[in-house]
């Protein structure tokens, strides 16, 4: 078997509710030469979820001195909220030909993987550590704070058919993709949190055969659209309107416009280049950037219309005045609410009225649910630009956990944003820390509920 043959691309029928689509999955994507191969996969491999989720979500791999020397922990690390991804690549450089020893050499460095996945969220788990992201801050993780999974990467050119790689170790859930299924999933989705959501869901499962994870992908797409949507209490919908989609698109996430869908991604890369507040840390950041990608991949889109139109509709503000539109996402127990907004100035005042709204929703929110120590909120400004420079400005602010008011405080924002559309504000904010970025948004609210 030469070793530039590669396994053909591969080509679904997927029966959507426009009809039936085609759907081909790509090759993995090439690898850089003049390096070893297996350092090109793992570099590929890491940079693939990089690209398509966010640099700040992944990591590179930890060295850990023991004695004399040194080891290395993982070939690459996801970060998502409360969970955590160890990320094992095998690359085999020189198939022999023979599918007997190609499924063999598959099973034997597909254990191997395992096991050091295993080992590394030991190791993580037993002393904090810090990580470096692939922009290139380093963050202070605690390992034991993390829902742990492993994911083995086979990188091999023509990857038998039928090789099954099963996870020996209930106590870490755990998949095997190929490097192919590895970026499919991440073009699909375009989000490190819904990736991550998928490999906890399937990691528990029965595994597929090498290479057969979009049909898998498609049969639980095709089962989250069959599906009922769960209840959802009164008190998280209040007085918005519910909305349910099926978490995993069978089209790829913001396929119909993806220049709108983009603009969450612009959001991100704008909190995460902004600099950090004083009282803030690196992991601070991150944190919030993953409550941010918590939304779901199939709103994106939506909202982002809607915030192109809410930042047109506030820049029409008469002079004087200044004019506000918001959008608030909120989830069941366990996730947080996502409040989006966009004014037609920046200035304290608006600073302020942005953080007093948040709190407010916070507050009113986490008392309705009984879920306020738990909570948390993260607010989105965006405000319009007219010096060419950009086409925005971002503001960001997060609130959780109990908010004590001053003595009238809590009345005075209520009353100051009951039914206005036009308002300035003189309240002071208190948060736990804000984040401003330059950048370039229907007035009502929304709430959301995914089905699974």
């Amino acid at each position: 078997m030469s070793s530039n043959i590669e396994t053909p691309p591969l080509t679904l029928i997927v029966e959507t509710p426009n009809g039936i689509a085609v759907r081909h999955v790509p090759n993995a994507s090439p690898l850089v030469e003049g390096i070893p191969r297996g350092d090109a996969a793992e570099d590929a491999t890491r940079s693939a979820a990089a690209r398509w989720g966010l640099p700040d979500f992944v990591y590179r791999p930890v060295i850990r001195q023991l004695g004399s020397g040194g080891r290395e922990l993982g070939d690459g690390i996801l970060l998502a909220g409360a969970r955590a991804v160890v990320v094992q690549v095998k690359s085999r450089s020189l198939p022999e030909g023979e599918l007997v020893k190609e499924a063999n050499w598959i099973q034997k460095n597909g254990l191997k993987a395992f096991k050091q996945a295993r080992g590394t969220v030991r190791s993580l788990r037993g002393a904090p550590a810090t990580l470096v992201n692939l922009r290139g801050r380093e963050v202070d993780i605690d390992g034991t704070r993390y829902k742990w999974l492993s994911v083995v990467v086979i990188d091999h050119p023509v990857c038998p058919d039928d090789v099954v790689v099963c996870n020996p170790f209930p106590d870490l859930p755990a998949v095997a993709l190929t490097r192919r299924d590895w970026e499919f999933l991440f073009t699909q989705l375009r989000s490190t949190h819904a990736v991550v959501d998928y490999i906890s869901r399937v990691a528990d499962q029965s595994p597929v055969a090498l290479g057969r994870e979009p049909v898998r992908y498609y049969e639980l797409a095709q089962a989250d659209e069959d599906a009922t949507p769960e209840d959802l209490a009164p008190e998280v919908v209040g007085k918005g309107k519910r909305y349910s989609a099926p978490l995993l698109p069978k089209a790829p996430a913001g396929a119909e416009d993806i220049h709108s869908h983009s603009l969450l991604r612009i959001i991100l890369e704008d909190i995460a280049t902004s600099p950090l507040p004083g009282n803030a840390a690196e992991a601070d950041r991150v944190g919030v950037l993953a409550e941010i990608d918590q939304l779901p991949v199939q709103q994106r889109t939506e909202l982002a219309r809607a915030l192109l139109v809410m930042l047109d509709e506030v820049a029409k503000a008469p002079e004087g005045h200044v004019m506000w539109r918001m959008r608030t996402f909120r989830f069941p127990p366990g996730k947080p609410q996502l409040i989006f907004m966009a004014s037609n100035k920046l200035d304290e005042s608006v600073r302020h009225g942005f953080s007093a709204f948040v709190m407010m929703r916070h507050h009113e929110f986490g008392e309705s649910t009984g879920t306020t120590e738990e909570l948390a909120s993260v607010g989105v400004l965006l405000t319009p630009r007219s010096d060419g420079l950009r086409p925005w400005d971002t503001t960001m602010v997060r609130v959780s956990g109990m908010v004590e008011f001053e003595p009238g405080e809590l009345e005075a924002i209520q009353e100051l944003w009951s039914g206005s559309r036009i308002v300035g504000s003189p309240t002071r904010p208190r948060k736990k820390w804000t984040s401003k970025a330059k950048r370039s948004a229907k007035g009502k609210e929304k709430r959301s509920k995914r089905k699974r």
